[in-house]
């Protein structure tokens, strides 16, 4: 091509794209305007309408608002409310901040990888892991906060009790008070501390039962970690128990109300003190239920509890003269 051929398809390039920034100029000028009065186009949020200033024409309706449902008055709220990515989380070692490669051996289309593909993908899945705990102090945690999602999931725990038990596992970690103790141990006594502090506590019994620890160590480890890291632990409310056992032995609404009753009555007459509140919480049911004529035996409740009938019979008889109320037939 020569020079002057270059130079007349150089122009006509110039003109085409000049007169498409026209076109687009006007275009978007005829947006702006209203078609009736020529008036300035404004969009109205609120109604999701684009309306004109001057007369009132809605031109546009039913807009779709692809803002967020949400409202934040200043920059902490914002950050806050906004959602971009999955939250973090002190469940995982990482607080959720790292990326994992997926099980299933199938592409962005859903079909499956071919034999070489899923060995590669094997390979990155295992130098992945590696690099997710570079050091023992990661590795550590990670099989911990496993323990603690495993024990609180057989529990029945929720949410918020994980993440305060894990959070209790990270300082513990932190201020080097595992050397000598199980890993196992800490996480056990992290859990059994946030369970009490939520207001959902389990007894002993139940957390040791899902335990890969005896109960001895629990409770041995349970006080050095209180002691150590100067948690304030309220002792168990006897009450705290009673909803869960009312659930599992399928009782009614006016069983509870009774039990709630009669632990208080025993509380003002200072019946509590010294006694196990998992057998007062159970006691409390028992006699509740006999007085509401509901029909459960000492060895259901006992199973519920887990603990001996004897000490049903003895702390429900206790319940009854606290307050008054003679034990039925």
């Amino acid at each position: 091509m020569t020079d002057t051929n270059l130079r007349t398809y150089s122009n006509e390039r110039t003109e085409e794209r000049t007169r498409t920034e026209e076109e687009e100029t006007t275009r978007s000028e005829e947006r702006e305007q209203c078609p009736e009065c020529g008036g300035r186009l404004i969009s109205d949020d609120e109604h999701a309408e684009t309306v004109c200033q001057e007369c009132g024409l809605v031109v546009e309706e039913d807009e779709i608002d692809r803002g967020p449902e949400w409202r934040a008055f200043d920059a902490a709220e914002k950050d806050q409310k906004s959602r971009v990515g999955a939250p973090t989380t002190n469940m995982m070692h990482d607080q959720g901040l790292s990326t994992n490669i997926g099980w299933q051996d199938k592409d962005a289309y859903g079909k499956s990888l071919s034999s070489r593909q899923r060995q590669k993908m094997q390979r990155l899945r295992t130098w992945n892991e590696r690099f997710r705990t570079r050091d023992s102090k990661e590795r550590n945690l990670k099989q911990a906060l496993g323990e603690i999602d495993r024990m609180a999931s057989a529990l029945g725990l929720p949410e918020n009790v994980r993440e305060t038990a894990s959070v209790i596992y990270r300082r513990a970690l932190e201020e080097d008070l595992l050397p000598g103790r199980s890993i196992e141990g800490v996480a056990t006594s992290s859990l059994y501390a946030a369970a009490r502090q939520a207001g959902t506590p389990r007894s002993l019994d139940e957390i040791s039962a899902v335990s890969r620890v005896d109960k001895m160590e629990l409770t041995r480890t349970y006080r050095y970690i209180i002691r150590e890291l100067g948690l304030e632990v309220k002792p168990a409310d006897p009450e705290h128990y009673v909803p869960r056992f009312v659930s599992d032995l399928d009782l009614s609404d006016e069983t509870e109300r009774m039990a709630r009753e009669l632990l208080d009555s025993a509380r003002k007459e200072g019946v509590h003190s010294g006694k196990s509140p998992v057998g007062l919480a159970a006691a409390g049911v028992y006699a509740a239920a006999l007085l509401t004529n509901e029909k459960v035996t000492q060895n259901e409740v006992s199973e519920v509890a887990s603990i001996s009938e004897v000490t049903i019979r003895n702390r429900y008889k206790e319940l009854l003269e606290a307050s008054d109320t003679a034990a039925p037939a």
